[in-house]
């Protein structure tokens, strides 16, 4: 077995381990510094000679660190890494109009999906509600995944914020100093506005359909 395959295997956490290492490092980030032993013992509704134990073997592992007879002295390695901070876990930013439009509401949720959809642009994932675009087979309830650029040619999917602050997902196309906003779906008519009265959000990338 290689030293690499050695390391990774070593660092297996179970499931308590992994718990313990997340409470740290939220701890850390909600007060600016590190639990005490019986502070992760009372959060974990266990002893704090079994939080000593798991401590130790997460030292062991290198993903903590610890200094003697300090009572706030846990800090995380740079080998410490957690689920959910995964570069694939893209932010759910909330739903929009594949119909009439609607407020765009952010929401705190998420959408892991792996490198298909990676990209050197910021991204964000729209779940859709409505049938305008169902000719391109986005249909109500998919997830679009939508890549924040300014660059749009004419034809992209985008998702377009209107002067009166609704949202909608359309094609994009420029006609002189107006904006078309094109729905797949000839029972939709298309939102035609001035160039100036839209705000261009984002470009679509990829449909994700839920089973």
């Amino acid at each position: 077995m290689s030293k690499s395959k050695s390391r990774a295997s070593g660092r297996r956490l179970t499931p308590t381990q992994l718990a313990i290492l997340t409470c740290i490092r939220d701890y850390q980030r909600s007060h600016g510094y590190s639990p005490t032993m019986q502070e992760l013992a009372d959060a974990r509704g266990v002893t704090k000679v079994t939080v000593f134990e798991h401590v130790e073997a997460l030292i062991a592992k290198g993903l903590l660190r610890r200094a003697a007879h300090k009572a706030r002295s846990l800090e995380l390695t740079s080998n410490a890494q957690f689920p959910d901070e995964r570069p694939t876990l893209i932010p759910l930013a909330g739903r929009i109009a594949a119909g009439l439009p609607v407020e765009a509401i952010e929401t705190p949720e998420s959408l892991d999906l792996e490198a298909l959809f990676q990209s050197r642009h910021r991204r964000f994932v729209l779940q859709v509600q409505g049938e305008s675009m169902i000719d391109e087979q986005i249909r109500d309830g998919d997830y679009v995944v939508v890549e924040d650029r300014k660059e749009i040619r004419d034809g992209d999917t985008v998702v377009a914020l209107l002067a009166n602050g609704e949202a909608t997902l359309k094609r994009f196309f420029r006609e002189g100093g107006r904006i078309r906003l094109q729905p797949a779906n000839p029972d939709f008519e298309p939102v035609i506005v001035d160039a100036g009265d839209v705000q261009i959000q984002g470009a679509v990338i990829g449909v994700v359909r839920p089973c």
